[in-house]
Formats: structure tokens, C-alpha cells, sequence
């Protein structure tokens, strides 16, 4: 079939597809067609959910600052922290939860057992495919998408099938049980290291930031086992195309927050530790409500430790994991480098920072529906869906991006005093307004790349040019920052995010890795 379609395609037409993937059919962009309509449904909820702990980060924020600048800035650090350490553990475990469990569905689904009870006529040729998706991991030379999937599809997925109608995901026991021990090794690390690790953010033993922030950041820590496995959770929801369950979790736990929040830091008179013990509670009831509806679906005791593929977790799970450190280290060190200079530059800092963050992530919805349609359609080498998937969230990506631009620049001028009545925090958050306005597009675009090549198990790829991308931002943080202090560093994370948006399409936009199809 490549070969035919080399000698369809003219030499010029073959070198402009992958590049031109971004503009096809963008008259479609706003369509509810089938494929609009499943974008939508993962996308609309997933984008909630994700947007709801930011949000209850900053209605703490809102809440403390009205305490003080100096305790607004103490938590500010505190949570860069807290989630940036999360991030390390949690990105490596959400993204390949996702793909893995998506894969696994949907080869489960083009079973011969599942076809047969579901519709005998097309059983036959639905088992052949299969055979070919499974036991044929040797793909011809000529055929990219083939070769590059044989790894993560052939590894002998063994999905089985219990006389229950629950469904046995071997990766989704998987991604509980280590998400288990990483919120158990977080916890620990961040509760015996909060001293140090605050004395390397820059708030040093004399600083009034201390102990405000030690006091949040263990208190908070306590709810790290919680935080990660939800959060694996979520990516095993997230494989199955349902962003609705994790939405109601989410929703739910961060209205407690909301309403205990008032409650413990005013009523109660506990202050900066009110909030932390607020948000912990808030996590464990997540946990606990997705805990409740996965067992409801899946079967999560594996038939033998086999099953639980630990090998395939931490293959992937190292390199975005060392892609994850990378992200961590930029935003972290740009979190230092404000507190550095001070409780008015690291508190405005941390305004702009939750609200670049908060709706930055809003992309990420897309990202989530595009990595879970894609891993299927990887899965079924299905691609024209493939192809179709990535143009339509991108291009839904850039015009959601140019909406939450025009909305921060305008909305933040008048928001900022719902955060800090603190002149000299106002006045540096005002200067921060068009870096957080300006890079919404270009920070949309960036989130949904990542969603696309992760539904490309193209997880080597995204982890080194991260790094590549993360070593030349750090020196300019550096730079940007001791030359012109609170500016530079938001000169020197725009930039940060612009490498990182090109990282992100040069491979399809190359047409290679699993990508390689587009050029033929």
C-alpha cells in the first residue's frame, strides 16, 4: 500500500502533507461531527476536572492572601514545591496509565471472544485483524506506523477476561500499585525534607517565609498517596474515554476544600494550616470516590504477577519521568529565582503563576481527548482517524488558546485584587498580565502536542527533546532573571514554552517516528 501511494502522490505533495497536517480540513474545526462529538465528550469534562485543583489552589491563594503577603508568599512557595515534585511521579504515571489502558480496550475490544458474543457475522474478519494487531509484531519495512507500534502492542497484553462483566486491564492494576508506592515515597521525602528543600527555593532560615511554609508544605504532604493515586486512577479512566467519573471525583473534593477552607483558616483560626489540612481532606475523598467506581468496572486483582507488566511501566515511566524532571526543574527554578528577590516579586509571582497554570491546563483537556483517540487508533492502525484526530485538536487548540488570551488580558487588570490588596504585589502582577495573556496560545498548543505524540507511544522522543528544550531554558532563566529580575523570568519561561511548542510538532510535522505514514 505505501508503494501505491508513492506513485499516487507527486514528490512535492509527499514533502508538504506532514507539515500541512495542522491546516487540514480547518473549515471542520467547529463541526459536531462523530469525530467532534468524541472530542468533546472526553474533552469538555476532562478540561473541567483538570482545572478544578488549580482552581482550589487558587481560591486557597485568594484566602491566605487576605491573611498577609508574606503567608500569600509562603504557601506560593510551598505549592510550586509541592507540585512540582508531584508532576515528577504523576506525569510519567497519567501519561502512560492513558495509552497503556487505551491499547489494551481496545485490542481487548477486537478480541475474538469479545467479537464473537458481540456480533457473530463479522467475527471472522475481525479475528484476522486481530491476529495481525497481536501476533504479528514483525511489520514489513515499509509499513513506519506498523514497525513503531509492534513494540507496546506486541508485548503480549494477555488481556483476560473474567466471567464477570468487569473488565481485567492488566495496566490498570499496574498503575495502582506503583501509584500507591510513589505517594507513599513523595509523602515521606517531603515531610522529612521540607526544611532543606525550602532552603534551596530560596527561603532561608532567617526569612519570615519559614515557617509559614514548612508548616504548609508538610501538613500538606500528608495527602501526597492520595494525590498520586487518584491521579493513576484517573488515567486509567482516561484510557477507557471516560473523563466524566473523574470530573464528579474532582468537583466533589474541591468543593469540600472550598467550604472547609473559610472554615479552618478563620473559624478555626489555624491559618496557613487550615488550608493544607482542607486540601488533604479534599484529596482522600477523590481517592476514595474513583476507588469506588473502578472497582465497579474493573476486575483489579491480576490472575498472576505477570500480568501486571511492570516492565512496560518502567520502560516508559523512566523516560517521562526523566521528561517530567525536566518540566519540574524550569518551573521550580523559576519559582526560586522570584522567591529570591523577595515576599512581594515571589507573591505576585505566584498569582500569575496558578493563573497561567489554571488555564493553561484547560488545553490539556484537548490533550487528554487526543491522546485516548489516538492510542485506539494506533491500536487498529487506523490512519486516517489518526491523522483527523491530531489536525482537529490542534486546530482546537490554537483557537482556544487565542480565546483565553484576549479573556486573561483583559479579566486579570480587574481580577488581580481578588488575590492580594498589597500595592507592590498589584503592581508587579499588573507587569506579569501580558506574559501570562500573550503565551496562552502559544502554552495551548504545547499541551495538546504532548497529548498527541503520547497517544503515538512516542514517549522517547517527548522525554529528550524536553530535555534538550529544559537545558536551554535554564541558562536563559538565569540570564533573563539576574539581568531584569521579575520580567526576565517571564521573558525566559515564554520563550520556555515556544521551544517547547516546536518540540512538540517537529515530529509530525517531519513525518516521523509513528508519524512516518504521513510521508507516504
Amino acid at each position: 500500500m505505501a508503494a501505491k501511494g508513492d506513485e499516487t502522490i507527486p514528490p512535492e505533495n509527499k514533502r508538504r502533507i506532514p507539515r500541512c497536517i495542522f491546516f487540514k480540513d480547518a473549515r471542520l474545526v467547529f463541526k459536531m461531527d462523530e469525530l467532534g462529538k468524541e472530542i468533546a465528550s472526553i474533552a469538555l469534562p476532562a478540561a473541567m476536572a483538570l482545572t478544578a485543583d488549580p482552581i482550589a489552589s487558587l481560591v486557597d491563594t485568594a484566602f491566605i492572601g487576605q491573611i498577609g503577603p508574606v503567608e500569600l508568599a509562603a504557601v506560593g512557595v510551598s505549592i510550586a514545591v509541592f507540585n512540582q515534585v508531584s508532576r515528577i511521579a504523576i506525569f510519567p504515571l497519567v501519561s502512560v496509565t492513558t495509552s497503556f489502558v487505551a491499547e489494551e480496550d481496545t485490542i481487548a475490544t477486537l478480541s475474538p471472544e469479545v467479537q464473537e458474543s458481540e456480533n457473530m457475522e463479522m467475527g471472522s474478519a475481525v479475528n484476522s485483524e486481530n491476529k495481525k494487531l497481536i501476533t504479528q509484531p514483525d511489520s514489513p519495512p515499509d509499513s513506519v506506523e506498523s514497525t513503531y507500534k509492534s513494540e507496546s502492542i506486541s508485548h503480549s497484553f494477555e488481556i483476560v477476561r473474567s466471567g464477570s462483566i468487569k473488565r481485567h486491564i492488566p495496566s490498570a492494576s499496574s498503575a495502582l500499585i506503583i501509584g500507591s508506592i510513589l505517594g507513599l515515597v513523595q509523602a515521606i521525602f517531603l515531610i522529612f525534607g521540607a526544611k532543606p528543600i525550602l532552603n534551596v527555593m530560596g527561603v532561608k532560615s532567617d526569612s519570615p517565609m519559614l515557617r509559614p511554609a514548612q508548616r504548609y508544605l508538610v501538613l500538606r504532604s500528608f495527602g501526597a498517596p492520595a494525590v498520586l493515586l487518584s491521579l493513576a486512577m484517573q488515567g486509567v479512566f482516561r484510557g477507557f474515554k471516560d473523563t466524566k467519573t473523574p470530573l464528579y471525583a474532582t468537583v466533589a473534593g474541591d468543593l469540600t476544600n472550598i467550604i472547609l477552607d473559610p472554615i479552618f483558616i478563620f473559624v478555626f483560626g489555624l491559618g496557613v494550616s487550615g488550608a493544607a489540612i482542607a486540601h488533604v481532606i479534599s484529596q482522600y475523598l477523590i481517592s476514595i470516590i474513583l476507588f469506588w467506581r473502578l472497582l465497579q468496572q474493573v476486575d483489579l486483582l491480576p490472575p498472576s504477577l505477570k500480568h501486571l507488566q511492570f516492565g512496560r511501566f518502567l520502560k516508559n515511566g523512566f523516560l517521562l519521568l526523566m521528561r517530567g524532571v525536566a518540566v519540574t526543574f524550569c518551573v521550580t527554578l523559576a519559582a526560586s529565582l522570584a522567591a529570591r528577590q523577595g515576599p512581594t516579586s515571589m507573591a505576585a509571582f505566584q498569582v500569575c503563576l496558578q493563573v497561567w497554570l489554571a488555564t493553561s491546563l484547560l488545553a490539556d483537556g484537548l490533550a487528554v481527548a487526543g491522546q485516548a483517540i489516538l492510542a485506539s487508533a494506533f491500536a487498529k492502525k487506523d490512519n486516517d482517524h489518526a491523522t483527523a484526530t491530531a489536525s482537529r485538536v490542534l486546530q482546537l487548540g490554537l483557537v482556544l488558546g487565542l480565546a483565553l488570551a484576549i479573556i486573561l488580558g483583559v479579566g486579570l487588570q480587574f481580577g488581580a485584587r481578588l488575590f492580594t490588596k498589597d500595592v507592590n504585589v498589584l503592581h508587579l502582577i499588573t507587569t506579569g498580565i501580558p506574559f501570562v495573556a500573550a503565551t496562552q496560545p502559544i502554552n495551548a498548543l504545547a499541551f495538546v502536542l504532548d497529548g498527541v505524540n503520547f497517544g503515538g507511544s512516542d514517549f522517547a522522543y517527548t522525554a529528550y527533546s524536553m530535555v534538550l528544550v529544559s537545558v536551554v531554558s535554564i541558562v536563559l532563566l538565569f540570564i533573563f532573571s539576574s539581568a531584569h529580575g521579575f520580567i526576565g523570568i517571564w521573558v525566559a519561561l515564554t520563550i520556555y514554552m515556544s521551544l517547547r511548542a516546536v518540540a512538540g510538532f517537529w515530529r509530525i510535522g517531519t513525518g516521523t517516528g509513528p508519524w512516518g505514514f504521513l510521508r507516504s
